[in-house]
């Protein structure tokens, strides 16, 4: 997958099952000061997250993710780790 491709399933996964308005994300949205995220809603997008690669995202990479340029740099990151 491509950070593009990695975007665009982050994107529908975003819409679909955390209910967010599409105009609002953007590589620089804040999942919690721009899209209203707490810490269970970080726990189901990494679950998802793990739904969409088949792989599973340790906490301390999730950790630093703030952003959704952050979100994908870090499914990038896991996918590559293969």
């Amino acid at each position: 997958m491509t950070k593009e491709e990695i975007y665009t399933e982050l994107k529908s996964v975003l819409v679909k099952s955390f209910m967010v308005n599409e105009e609002d994300i953007s590589l620089d949205a804040n999942l919690y000061e721009d899209l209203d995220f707490d810490s269970i809603d970080a726990i189901d997008l990494a679950a998802k997250i793990h739904n969409v690669t088949g792989k599973q995202l340790k906490p301390e990479q999730f950790k630093g993710v703030r952003t959704i340029g952050d979100a994908v740099n870090v499914i990038d990151e896991l996918l590559r780790s293969a």
